[in-house]
């Protein structure tokens, strides 16, 4: 293993311990609980971040989601289609994902956590400078994207922490 291997998969098993221990023994009720009528709640936020990282893992891998290849989508059975990510949802959209046990989003969430690692454990450091955009200038690499990945599921995992603080608290 490369040391890049090393680091990308110690950021991603962070990410994971973050999910685990904000969703640990939550009720739906504290799931969803919001701070306020506009802020998300620890269920979307748990949702959007594994639902980012499957989608974006599973771009540069050239695969199917496990939100649907693996039927997580039909599980959860939330109202959006099926390749809706959480990106630019409403008040109503994030209220919407309800009716999930701490169990499901954990289940989701290590299944993409381990087809994320076992990826890049596959990684030669000649792979990271592959061009997987060139929607943005400057183009953007693998290294690029999964550092954005890791980037954005940090900032949700902390948001989640901060709520479920909140609702301990209450």
């Amino acid at each position: 293993m490369t040391s890049a291997n090393i680091i990308l998969t110690d950021a991603f098993e962070r990410v994971r311990d973050t999910v685990h221990a904000v969703t640990d023994g939550l009720t739906a009720d504290r799931l969803t609980y919001r701070v306020d009528d506009e802020a998300n709640t620890i269920a979307w936020l748990i949702w959007h971040l594994t639902r980012v990282q499957d989608d974006h893992v599973a771009d540069v891998m050239g695969a199917d989601q496990l939100w649907t290849s693996q039927g997580f989508a039909d599980d959860f059975g939330l109202p959006f289609d099926a390749s809706d990510i959480g990106y630019g949802q409403s008040e109503a959209e994030v209220a919407a994902v309800a009716g999930i046990s701490a169990e499901q989003l954990i289940a989701y969430h290590d299944a993409v956590c381990d087809r994320t690692i076992d990826y890049v454990g596959t990684l030669a450091d000649d792979d990271l400078a592959r061009v997987v955009d060139t929607n943005w200038s400057p183009p953007v690499t693998l290294s690029m994207r999964l550092v954005s990945v890791i980037s954005d599921d940090l900032q949700h995992a902390g948001q989640a922490a901060f709520v479920r603080g909140v609702v301990e608290r209450r």
